[in-house]
């Protein structure tokens, strides 16, 4: 405990995952809203590149998903709670396209941690399939987490720094309020 009453986190009780889902300005702007996230940072997983910048994932031709890497306190909230927005706040039934935006580096993914991270991705896909939430397969990568490349600085907060670019008023803002309805309760205050 702090002096003024609050618990101290340890390092050691925080998790991580790595998903993609499409844009990275959008993921982030939703995850980074959630209760008990500490940190989101938009990057590139997934593929055979050491490092590699936005232009050459852009080309499709590193392998790279643009992905973010969420640090999250799970007493807070859950993997599979994570999980349920994840797959509630994009589409995960489209093969390589989010919208318009279009090629491998716009993928749906999961890049797991763990056998456990494995396990509830099983278990949410199969609640979401249940819910019928999307009438198509839930066509989401499965891989196991290799590297994770932060993306350059100025694609970091895109969101919150850039509220008045036509992509995050016609794309990202639409989204962010969707999902602050659905998920008022996960809500940072």
């Amino acid at each position: 405990m702090t002096d003024s009453g609050e618990e101290v986190v340890s390092a050691k009780a925080l998790e991580i995952a790595t998903l993609a889902g499409g844009c990275f300005w959008c993921t982030e702007a939703v995850f980074s809203q959630l209760r008990g996230v500490s940190t989101v940072l938009p990057g590139y997983s997934g593929g055979s590149v050491a490092d590699p910048s936005y232009e050459e994932v852009c080309t499709g031709r590193t392998g790279h998903a643009e992905a973010i890497q969420v640090v999250f306190d799970p007493r807070v909230i859950s993997f599979h709670d994570l999980l349920i927005v994840f797959f509630s706040t994009h589409d995960p039934t489209t093969l390589n396209r989010q919208g318009h935006d279009v090629g491998t580096q716009y993928r749906s993914a999961v890049f797991y941690h763990s056998p456990q991270q494995l396990q509830t991705v099983h278990e949410v896909e199969k609640e979401i399939t249940a819910s019928r939430l999307w009438r198509n397969p839930i066509v989401t990568e499965l891989l196991p987490f290799q590297a994770f490349y932060p993306a350059e600085e100025y694609h970091r907060e895109y969101f919150r720094r850039n509220p008045s670019q036509a992509y995050c008023q016609m794309v990202i803002e639409p989204k962010v309020a969707k999902f602050r309805k659905e998920f008022v309760q996960r809500l940072v205050a």
